[in-house]
């Protein structure tokens, strides 16, 4: 089959290799689309740690099942499915207590292992969610990048009537954005210094849009401010803004070693709450929901495809900033 191939870190083909058979508890999905996101970027450049190279990335997909093996029972040949590429132990303390999402021994399917920017992949069948009617591999790809914003709503106080900042109108930003719409706020304030991005924030149903918080008339601040760029200026503007008892959450990636400055006074003395959102837990299955019942509008979300071959042309537009979902469409699923 048809495979990117990450050979080591700044070198990527496109190339054969075997195509996968399953094991037992496995099956083999033809992918549909897998999307793109800035952990491909650091696997690509050798700074996401887990990585062992070579490997085939690829972790937000979907697409249709074409092989079972012995002892599966919950999804059969020709089932349309998207996958959670969690891989937890099940054994260290983290998973233990329920918390796979920060295991010891964490991987995922694309990160740790091959993963779907391929026309097959061989996953854990128990990984497998079966779409809903009507929904089709491509906009199923959102769904894994929705159910990580769906464990950041969880760590959340979802009071109803509350007033939201978000930091970042790109692909996350606007997950969250229509999740808070979806959730009951009050408003949803986003700011971000590309203007484009804040045309499509309001067309997604953003009350106000600015380049700087700054602009906006909310003196006593905002309940909740959720960061999703990982910029130093943006988290430490973001924490001055949050309202007395309000909540702050890190969901942007920041780079490994950065340090922000905020006041712990002030967190102490109008009890600010501030809580960090790390990737999927128990919220995949959640996200197939919202999504098959249209909370996201995946055709403004999703604005680039490419062919498999085309794969390098697809990272340049993630690193160029160009659109929203960048998909890549190996060409065998539905």
């Amino acid at each position: 089959m048809r495979a990117v191939l990450i050979e080591e870190p700044g070198k990527v083909a496109v190339t054969t290799v075997p195509d996968p058979t399953p094991g037992p508890g496995e099956v083999v999905v033809a992918v549909a689309a897998c999307g793109i996101c800035g952990t491909d970027i650091h696997i690509v450049d050798g700074e996401f740690a887990p990585t062992p190279y070579p490997i085939v990335p690829g972790h937000e997909f979907a697409g249709e099942v074409v092989a079972v093996g012995t002892g599966v029972a919950n999804v059969r040949e020709k089932d349309l499915v998207a996958v959670d590429p969690s891989l937890f132990c099940g054994a260290c303390e983290y998973c233990a207590i329920g918390r796979g999402n920060l295991c010891e021994n964490w991987g995922a399917i694309g990160d740790t292992r091959d993963g779907a920017c391929a026309e097959y992949v061989v996953v854990p069948a128990a990984n497998c969610h079966r779409l809903p009617e009507g929904l089709d591999g491509a906009h199923a790809a959102l769904i894994e990048p929705l159910s990580c914003a769906v464990h950041g709503f969880d760590l959340l106080p979802r009071r109803l009537g509350e007033h939201y900042l978000i930091y970042g109108a790109g692909t996350m930003g606007l997950l969250m954005l229509q999740l808070a719409r979806n959730a009951g706020a009050a408003s949803v304030s986003v700011v971000d210094l590309n203007e484009d991005r804040l045309a499509v924030a309001r067309q997604l149903g953003a009350d106000a849009t600015a380049t700087s918080a700054g602009v906006f008339d909310r003196t006593r601040g905002w309940e909740v401010v959720i960061d999703c760029t990982g910029a130093i200026p943006a988290i430490e503007d973001g924490l001055s803004r949050v309202r007395r008892g309000g909540t702050f959450q890190q969901f942007g990636v920041a780079p490994s070693g950065a340090t922000a400055r905020f006041s712990p006074a002030r967190v102490y003395q109008d009890e600010i709450t501030i809580v960090g959102s790390m990737a999927i837990l128990a919220s995949y299955g959640r996200a197939v929901e919202l999504m098959g019942g249209g909370v996201v509008d995946a055709d403004v979300m999703i604005t680039h495809n490419y062919p498999l071959e085309d794969y390098a042309l697809a990272l340049d537009a993630f690193r160029e900033g160009s659109g929203r979902k960048i998909l890549v469409r190996p060409g065998t699923g539905r």
